[in-house]
């Protein structure tokens, strides 16, 4: 693949390519699937553009003695599309040598030298129609620029789509029946994201393993046309940097100046972690390295309290308070387009597979006192599958955003009064940064919405306010007693087989 890309890219390009080491690895390898991943400024997005360019130059002869190939450019946004993902193709594949693209929605820019012609679609994805627009292409290949953007949904869609072109119509007579070898599949760069992502999930996780060829992959996809190949770039800051000599002197060490720790750890060093795009909630009170345990198991014999949110993603959290007076919060049941009833049973098999033989007091929204069109509250709902749960005292934001801060900026003996089981990744991703006041876009200085905003963090938040606000941290800001609120607990009769 190396000489491949040294005798097209330099026969063509007015500067030629050298691949970094983990590129030139990038580019010699053939799973359907290949995600790169490191630090800014590393040469991950030059290095999918020429992947492209190169796979085009070997596709085999159609019968009309053209090398065919056709692949979509895909970056979640229109306006980053447009001034990054563009503007870098349009730097290696200058309009002036290698055709006018066409600048008209979706974006177009076919490639034809030598007996090559390379058919280029450029789509953002902040649109249903530009979704759909994917979903129905019939591509050689596909780049998802900035991966960390995409949803696995619309990746795993998206895999249907490569391999239908060029079509069987237009192989050569001489190949008849047999199958026209070429390599389709996807391209992925990013980023890093944070451990709670999908990228991280499938290029990190356990539950991967590892094929006859060394490639992590899904248990169920060990053929070879399926496998899946992360690659990882190093730091900025070490020694084997790459695409230092392409970026100004001291590029990495000038990014240092006025950064916090976690934007340099992702950005410089390429490591996974959470950026923040608006103001955490919890701000100062938050912090990551004290307040995360790798391990917080449920203590048998002592209360589990657990916090509801409704709505259309449900969810509940489980915590405990110790003798000492210290929150250990050990599980998290996040759901996405569920009924409560549905809920309510999974709800309840949960309770018996992790807190078995414990008392168990639940708090919810108070908003679930509300009948719906059946005239049943959510309450009423949960008690038909042997869940008997109580309102929280209160929906005040203040107060309940009051019950977390309060154990978070407590030291007991001289530990913190808050651990979050590291398992508990969305909340802990809501912490750092996902349960946020959105930014007002304004010409001045910066300005956040009064209330935290409304996504996949926010409902397990909320859950964790009711939970603490009724296992006594709002009689504890009322200067009452430390006697939690009388709650609710599970009927006696309780099966998860109602």
């Amino acid at each position: 693949m190396a000489k491949r890309l040294d005798r097209i890219v330099e026969s063509v390009f007015e500067f030629g390519y050298k691949a970094s080491p983990t590129l030139a690895k990038f580019h010699q390898d053939d799973s359907f699937i290949r995600g790169i991943m490191g630090p800014i400024g590393s040469g991950k997005s030059v290095g999918c553009c020429v992947e492209i360019f190169s796979r085009a130059s070997v596709m085999p002869i159609a019968n009309d003695g053209i090398r065919h190939s056709r692949w979509a450019i895909v970056r979640n946004t229109q306006p980053q599309l447009e001034t990054t993902t563009i503007k870098t193709w349009l730097s290696w594949f200058p309009e002036h040598i290698f055709g006018k693209m066409n600048r008209k929605p979706p974006f177009t820019h076919i490639i034809r030298i030598n007996d090559i012609e390379l058919e280029v679609i450029f789509l953002a994805l902040d649109k249903p129609e530009d979704v759909k627009k994917l979903l129905s292409l019939e591509v050689t290949g596909i780049w998802f620029n900035e991966a960390r953007e995409i949803e696995k949904e619309i990746l795993d869609a998206a895999s249907g789509r490569v391999g239908r072109y060029p079509s069987d119509k237009m192989k050569p007579k001489e190949l008849g029946d047999k199958k026209w070898g070429f390599w389709h599949g996807i391209i992925m760069d990013t980023n890093p994201p944070d451990d709670t992502h999908w990228w991280y999930r499938c290029a990190e996780e356990d539950a991967w393993a590892v094929n006859e060829f060394g490639d992590r992959v899904s248990p169920d996809s060990f053929s070879v046309d399926k496998r899946w190949k992360f690659f990882r770039q190093p730091s900025g800051l070490s020694s084997e940097a790459e695409n230092i000599k392409h970026l100004p002197n001291g590029y990495y060490e000038r990014l240092l100046a006025g950064k916090d720790k976690e934007w340099i750890n992702i950005y410089v060093h390429g490591n996974y972690g959470f950026i923040k795009d608006g103001r955490p909630v919890y701000g100062s009170c938050w912090n990551d390295d004290l307040h995360v345990s790798d391990k917080v198991e449920c203590i048998k014999g002592l209360k589990v309290y657990i916090g509801l949110d409704f709505g259309l993603t449900p969810c509940a959290i489980f915590g405990q308070k110790t003798a000492r007076g210290t929150w250990h919060i050990f599980n998290e049941l996040v759901t996405d387009d569920m009924d409560i009833d549905s809920f309510a049973r999974l709800l309840g098999q949960e309770i018996h597979d992790c807190c078995e033989g414990n008392h168990v007091l639940i708090y919810g929204d108070p908003a679930g006192e509300f009948r719906d069109a059946q005239g049943m509250t959510v309450y009423e709902i949960l008690k038909k599958r042997g869940l008997i749960a109580r309102p929280a005292q209160t929906n005040n934001l203040e107060i309940r955003l009051q019950a977390v801060k309060s154990p978070l900026l407590r030291m007991i003996d001289g530990k913190p009064g808050f651990v979050l089981g590291k398992n508990c990744g969305i909340l802990r991703r809501g912490f750092n940064g996902g349960y946020k006041f959105r930014r007002i876009s304004s010409g001045g200085a910066a300005r956040f919405t009064l209330e935290p905003d409304k996504n996949q963090f926010s409902h397990p938040h909320d859950a964790l306010q009711y939970l603490l606000l009724g296992g006594g941290e709002f009689t504890e800001m009322r200067g009452k007693s430390n006697k939690p609120f009388h709650g609710a607990t599970m009927s006696l009769d309780w099966s998860p087989w109602k």
